[in-house]
């Protein structure tokens, strides 16, 4: 009589042999073909339920059983005990899913079908990037998951955006995003699908993958793509210009702070004349120079290093302008402040340690409580208190009066 696979699936000392046959059936084994099976941690009750099937008094007189053990692994075998219990192969399926809790997959076919679509999606990439070797092997380096929908997607836009390039009349990069995907950010330098139609115009055009986002804009013009020139912007107060463009003008003619884009630096670059000029990274110092009537050249970043920052650096020193960099004193801070240092020339001020200690001399009016025992405290443990250029200390320093 067929024994009741629910009461055996339920059994917790059998539990680590249907585990076992679970995983065989996973790798591909066949019911009928499994004689026996090795099961780790299988408990002495485990062992003495099945030792009750299977010795015979033929066995118990000759001292032999037909589950031995050594050390913490039993050995079963499977094909006499689903005989003494009565179990097929479609019920010893469905004994060791319900025991276990999880379908049986054969690992081998899915590996097997997964092989098969990858094989389909890379050649579906070499022949919509033909002649883009070495990105597509750089995307098949980064692997592919179960669902290759996604990546298959990336190289379907990729390749409609390589055929509409180059771009006569040019394009926004938002815009030729927005016409293949609906997505306008589909393409931003910033994401993956950004990345890689940046190496692919690379590949394409035989210049080597940049990596400043000055030098990838211009690689993107080359082939009439527009990237973000009119997005970000750098502000300019007291800097004195000595050409004749518009730029020259607006420069000379406005009263308070300009703001410049990155169309403005390209196309109609100014001539700055000779001067000592003080960068800085938060907007805040460039307002609070505007309100005090400070007369210094000032410039401000907005904390990072865009492409339109780069480009006004090189504009600088082209020009023979001394740059001063003053930036928060923090992590992101100095790291930004030593990239203009050995990049530009820039002289780092107000972010010293004797500016830091000073600063925090004179703490806020209402500082931050300081974490209760057990806190995680909001700066990282063992970090130095942060100090940001609104402070009086590192403004007192940042606007003071220099020498050309």
């Amino acid at each position: 009589m067929p024994a009741d696979l629910t009461y055996l699936a339920e059994d917790v000392d059998l539990r680590p042999l249907w585990r076992a046959v679970h995983g065989r059936l996973c790798a591909g084994a066949r019911p009928e073909a499994i004689n026996t099976v090795r099961v780790p941690t299988l408990s002495t009750a485990g062992i003495a339920q099945l030792r009750t099937w299977l010795d015979t008094s033929v066995r118990r007189r000759r001292g032999t059983s037909a589950v031995t053990v050594s050390g913490d692994t039993a050995t079963v075998p499977l094909r006499e005990l689903l005989a003494v219990l009565g179990i097929d192969r479609e019920a010893l399926v469905a004994l060791v899913e319900k025991a276990v809790g999880e379908p049986v997959i054969d690992r081998g076919v899915a590996a097997l079908a997964a092989a098969d679509r990858r094989a389909r999606l890379w050649q579906y990439a070499t022949e919509e990037l033909p002649d883009l070797p070495q990105l597509v092997a750089r995307m098949r380096v980064s692997g592919v998951g179960e669902d290759d929908t996604e990546v298959r997607h990336s190289i379907a836009a990729l390749a409609a955006a390589l055929r509409r390039l180059p771009a006569r009349p040019p394009v926004p990069l938002a815009k030729l995003a927005h016409d293949i995907t609906g997505d306008p950010h589909y393409f931003d330098l910033t994401t993956l699908n950004g990345i890689r139609l940046v190496a692919a115009v690379a590949e394409r055009t035989g210049q080597s993958e940049p990596s400043r986002p000055d030098l990838v804009r211009a690689l993107l013009a080359t082939v009439g793509v527009i990237a973000d020139r009119l997005y970000a912007t750098v502000l300019l107060f007291n800097v004195e210009a000595v050409g004749d463009g518009p730029i020259d003008r607006r420069l000379r003619d406005s009263p308070a702070p300009v703001a410049l884009t990155l169309l403005d630096l390209v196309h109609h670059p100014p001539i700055l004349a000779p001067q000592t000029l003080t960068v800085v990274e938060n907007p805040s110092v460039m307002e609070v120079a505007f309100i005090a009537g400070v007369r210094q050249p000032i410039a401000c970043t907005s904390g990072q290093l865009r492409a339109i920052d780069h480009v006004f650096f090189q504009l600088a020193v082209a020009h023979g302008v001394r740059l001063r960099y003053a930036g928060d004193i923090d992590t992101a801070g100095k790291q930004i402040a030593a990239v203009v240092a050995s990049t530009y020339g820039a002289e780092i001020v107000a972010m010293d340690d004797d500016v830091a200690s000073e600063a925090r001399h004179h703490p806020p009016a209402a500082p931050r409580p300081r974490p209760r025992e057990g806190e995680q405290s909001p700066t990282c443990a063992g970090a130095a208190t942060p100090v940001f250029q609104e402070h009086d200390v590192l403004l007192a320093r940042i606007l003071a009066a220099h020498r050309l």
